[in-house]
């Protein structure tokens, strides 16, 4: 009996302890659309993106085309002739994947240049959140853009226009 009393009364008491927190809901989404410095540094990845698939793409297609040179020209090669094409064939697709990883790769020259850009922009953002928490006394705010389990949410409990005042754009 006693049991049952303590397990009703720890259950009451977490109820209680539940409905006693607050929350709110961030849109990530909006408000990073909202930051021109956020924008502006998507667009400049953008373009630093494509010039390097670009030039990634082109030493590709230079093997490609060096490849069909060599099929072409194999009944006139020796075989000496054939296995230098080959070696630099191999040597030219071997630099298109080198210049791949070098520009996309995970420790990468695209990844590097977007944590310098984009991870300010983000700070700021967050300790604008975390300002907005503990000014109106949020235990947590979760992002209703990544999270797919947010099925229906009040737009009262949504915080995007404080947080982008915080940061100096007011919607």
């Amino acid at each position: 009996m006693k049991r049952i009393i303590l397990s009703l009364a720890l259950v009451i008491a977490g109820i209680f302890a539940a409905s006693a927190q607050k929350f709110a809901l961030v849109d990530m989404e909006y408000i990073l659309k909202n930051v021109p410095s956020y924008e502006m540094a998507n667009e400049q990845l953008n373009q630093l993106s494509q010039r390097w698939q670009k030039e990634v793409e082109a030493v590709g297609k230079e093997a490609e085309n060096m490849y069909q040179s060599y099929l072409s020209d194999k009944v006139f090669l020796t075989e000496d002739q054939a296995k230098k094409r080959e070696e630099e064939i191999v040597a030219k697709e071997k630099e298109a994947t080198e210049l791949r990883y070098k520009y996309f790769g995970p420790e990468g020259e695209l990844y590097k240049k977007r944590q310098s850009l984009l991870k300010p922009v983000q700070d700021d953002v967050y300790n604008a959140i975390k300002k907005v928490a503990e000014e109106r006394g949020y235990q947590a705010i979760f992002d209703r853009a990544s999270s797919s389990d947010i099925i229906y949410a009040s737009p009262r409990i949504d915080v995007s226009n404080e947080v982008l005042a915080k940061l100096g754009y007011s919607k």
